[in-house]
C-alpha cells in the first residue's frame, strides 16, 4: 500500500515547520537527520498508531502573492494540496480569524480532499476558549494545538488517521519486484523508461485500483518479472502546471512510497542539486533501496569525468553504500547494467542474517573499539539480532539507548555492511533498552 501524504497549508508565520518538527521528533519511524542532505527539508516519515505517513511542509500561503517569489510558494502550496490525501490547515489562536485564513479556506473547499482544522499556539487552557472562533471559518471542528509545547497533537493525528481514505492495493502489491525512476524534471526519466522499455519489449498496462490513474510497466527480464511503478515518464500528464519542482518531488515520493528499489535519475550537466538530495534523502528514511543513476554522461568532456565521479561521492558519502551507473539514457549507453543492479539490491533487501553471526559480529565490533564513556557511564550492547518484521532492520539490546552517539551508530552500521553486505540497502539500527538484568557478554573492561 502507499503511504499517505499529509500536507500541512496555512498563511505565514502559523507554525507549519514547528509542527513537521514537532511530528518529525515524535514517533517518527526513522530517525532523523542524515549527514549530507539539506537542512531545509520539507517532508518527514511519520508513523502513528501503527499508520505510517509522509507529512509534507508547506510555505506560507498568500491567496494574491505580490512578488515572483510569492507566487512560486503558492504554486509549491497548489501542488502540495493537489497530491495530498488529507490536509491539515493550520492557522493562529493569537490572531484569530483574520481575512487570509478565510481566503485560504474557500481555496481547500474546492480541493474535495479531508480537511482537518488545527488552530495553533493554544499555549495554556486559557487560550482553549479562542479556538471556538474558528468555527466561523465553515470547515471541520477545529482542533486546538500547541506544537510548541506538544499539547493537543495526539489529538490532531487521531483526525488526521481517521480522515484517510482506505488505501487501495494495486498490482504493484503483488509479488513482483517494484522499481520506480525518480528524479527532477527533465533529468530523462521518460527517456530512460522508453529505453528500458524498448529493450526489454515491456507490456504496458493500466493498474487497476490506484487513485492517481497511473500507468505502470511490467518488464520481463531474464525469466523474472519486474515492475516500474508510477514514474513521471509513464504517468499521465497531471492538471497542475504550476510549482513544476515542487509537484515532481511529491510524485517521486509517492513512487518510492510503492516500489522496493528507487533508480534515482540525475543530470550529469547540472550535477547534484538540493532537489536530488532531498529524494536521496526520502529515499533512506523510508529504507528502500537506492542506485543512483548519472544521466548524459556521454555530454561529460573526458577530462572532467574523474572529478564529477569524485565530486558526487564526496556528496554521497553519507550513503556510501549506493551503486552509481553512468548512462545515456537517449544513447542507451550502460542501460543494461540498471536491471542486475536493482535486482540484487532487491535481494540483498531480503537477506535473513542468524541470530548468532549477528551477535558475533557486533561482539567483535565492540571488542576492537569499546562505545566511548559518557561521563561515569558506558554504553554496553548485551544482544544483538536481525529483526524479523521488518526489512533491513537490526535490533540492538543496551543499557542507556540514550548514550549512543550518531557515529557509534555509524561504525556499528559499516561493520554489518562489512560482514554482511546490504550493497544498496538502507541499513535501520533500532537501539532498546535491555532487561534489568545486565549481561554483559559484550562489555569490554576499560
Amino acid at each position: 500500500m502507499s503511504r499517505p501524504i499529509v500536507a500541512i497549508v496555512g498563511r505565514t508565520n502559523v507554525g507549519k515547520s514547528t509542527l513537521l518538527n514537532r511530528l518529525a521528533g515524535r514517533r517518527l519511524a526513522v530517525v532523523a537527520d542524515l549527514p549530507g542532505t539539506t537542512r531545509d527539508r520539507v517532508f518527514a516519515v511519520v508513523s502513528w498508531q501503527g499508520q505510517e505517513l509522509t507529512v509534507v511542509d508547506s510555505g506560507g500561503w498568500q491567496t494574491k502573492p505580490s512578488t515572483s517569489l510569492a507566487q512560486k510558494v503558492k504554486q509549491q502550496v497548489e501542488a502540495a494540496i493537489a497530491q495530498a490525501d488529507a490536509i491539515i490547515f493550520l492557522v493562529d489562536a493569537r490572531d484569530g480569524v483574520i481575512a487570509a485564513d478565510r481566503e485560504i479556506a474557500d481555496v481547500l473547499r474546492t480541493a474535495d480532499k479531508p480537511i482537518i482544522l488545527a488552530v495553533n499556539k493554544v499555549d495554556s487552557a486559557k487560550q482553549t476558549n479562542q479556538v471556538a472562533d474558528f468555527y466561523h471559518l465553515g470547515m471541520s471542528e477545529p482542533i486546538g494545538i500547541s506544537a510548541h509545547h506538544n499539547r493537543g497533537i495526539d489529538d490532531l493525528m487521531n483526525a488526521v488517521l481517521a480522515s484517510l481514505p482506505p488505501q487501495p492495493i494495486s498490482i504493484a502489491d503483488s509479488g513482483q519486484t517494484k522499481l520506480a525512476i525518480v528524479g527532477r524534471p527533465n533529468v530523462g526519466k521518460s527517456t530512460l523508461l522508453n529505453t528500458l522499455l524498448g529493450d526489454e519489449r515491456a507490456i504496458v498496462h493500466e493498474t487497476p485500483g490506484t487513485t492517481r490513474d497511473s500507468l505502470d510497466a511490467l518488464i520481463r527480464w531474464d525469466d523474472k518479472e519486474i515492475l516500474l511503478v508510477d514514474t513521471a515518464g509513464i504517468k499521465r500528464r497531471g492538471r497542475v502546471d504550476a510549482g513544476v519542482d515542487y509537484y515532481s518531488l511529491l510524485r517521486s515520493l509517492q513512487a518510492i512510497n510503492r516500489c522496493d528499489v528507487a533508480l534515482l535519475l540525475i543530470d550529469a550537466s547540472e550535477f547534484i542539486t538540493a532537489q536530488d538530495m532531498h529524494i536521496a534523502g526520502y529515499i533512506i528514511e523510508v529504507g528502500k533501496g537506492i542506485i543512483l543513476l548519472v544521466n548524459k554522461w556521454d555530454l561529460v568532456p573526458q577530462e572532467q569525468k574523474e572529478g564529477f565521479k569524485q565530486s558526487v561521492e564526496q556528496r554521497l558519502k553519507f550513503a556510501s553504500y549506493t551503486p552509481i551507473i553512468h548512462i545515456s539514457a537517449k544513447r542507451g549507453q550502460g542501460i543494461k547494467r540498471i536491471l542486475p543492479q536493482a535486482w540484487k539490491i532487491w535481494q540483498e533487501r531480503q537477506k535473513r542474517v542468524p541470530q548468532s553471526e549477528v551477535n558475533e559480529l557486533v561482539k567483535q565490533a565492540v571488542s576492537t573499539h569499546p562505545p566511548p564513556r559518557a561521563g561515569s557511564r558506558r554504553l554496553h550492547i548485551t544482544r544483538a539480532y536481525q529483526d524479523e518484521s521488518q526489512l533491513a532492520t537490526f535490533v540492538l539490546k543496551v543499557n542507556y539507548p540514550q548514550l549512543v552517539h550518531f557515529s557509534y551508530q555509524r561504525y556499528l552500521e559499516n561493520k554489518l555492511r562489512q560482514g554482511f553486505g546490504f550493497r544498496g540497502v538502507p541499513l535501520k539500527l533500532i537501539f532498546t533498552k535491555a532487561a534489568r538484568k545486565i549481561n554483559k557478554k559484550m562489555e569490554v573492561k576499560a
